[in-house]
């Protein structure tokens, strides 16, 4: 079975291909680069219909979507339904969940954070907290028998930098990167700091309390926007 892959985020789209299996790309694209998405796609459908089941020359693939965006939704449909003829299914509409949900409102929980669970829940077979860094940052929970137990929302770095610029009179916009020290020694440095902080100290003190929660020490999987993955993932003190 071919898949195309396409996880619609808040931010970016991502459309992966995968052939028989396989891994053959991941590509990025913004949301709103209709023409770049259309390029990406296509490439991805070309590929996949080129790998053809031998008894019936039917195309053996299937585009499938997971989305925390309505409104891109409708647009990506567009798009690769016009391109391979075929149906866009989506996660939670098409296609169940992948995990078992104990959550209030399961029909209204991301479906991009239930995929990522379930994917480390796969690899690591055993409680596991899963922190994805993106426009918003979610740090979820899958206890030991892969069940979605819930998690934690909150702003991601550009998203409180912005806060910070446009509800104050002199404090700029900053994007963050690693500190080189502990503590700023102006106004840029103070505000990087801040973010940073504040974020790698939310994800540890998160995971202490998840594993107070479920009695033992669950492991971690970071994922996310590459560039906010490499901030923490490369934490020192982790």
């Amino acid at each position: 079975m071919n898949i195309i892959a396409i996880d619609i985020g808040n931010t970016n789209i991502n459309v992966g291909l995968f052939l028989n299996g396989e891994e053959k790309f991941i590509e990025t694209v913004a949301g709103q680069d209709e023409n770049k998405l259309t390029e990406v796609i296509k490439s991805a459908w070309q590929q996949a219909a080129g790998e053809r089941e031998s008894k019936n020359e039917k195309i053996s693939g299937v585009i499938v979507a997971s989305s925390v965006k309505p409104a891109w939704t409708r647009v990506v449909r567009g798009i690769a339904e016009k391109i391979s003829g075929t149906k866009m299914l989506v996660v939670g509409e098409d296609v169940p969940l992948p995990l078992s949900v104990w959550v209030d409102e399961p029909a209204k929980i991301g479906t991009d954070r239930v995929v990522a669970a379930a994917a480390a829940y796969a690899v690591v077979g055993d409680a596991v907290v899963v922190a994805d860094f993106g426009t918003a940052v979610t740090i979820d929970l899958v206890d030991e028998h892969g069940v979605f137990q819930g998690g934690v929302i909150l702003p991601g770095f550009d998203i409180s930098a912005k806060a910070l610029s446009e509800n104050t009179s002199q404090l700029p916009k900053v994007k963050v990167a690693r500190p080189e020290k502990a503590f700023g020694k102006n106004t840029h440095d103070a505000i990087n700091c801040g973010l940073y902080y504040s974020a790698v100290g939310t994800l540890q003190e998160i995971i202490r309390r998840y594993a107070e929660t479920i009695g033992k020490w669950p492991q971690t999987i970071l994922t996310g926007s590459l560039r906010l993955y490499r901030l923490i993932r490369t934490e020192p003190d982790d």
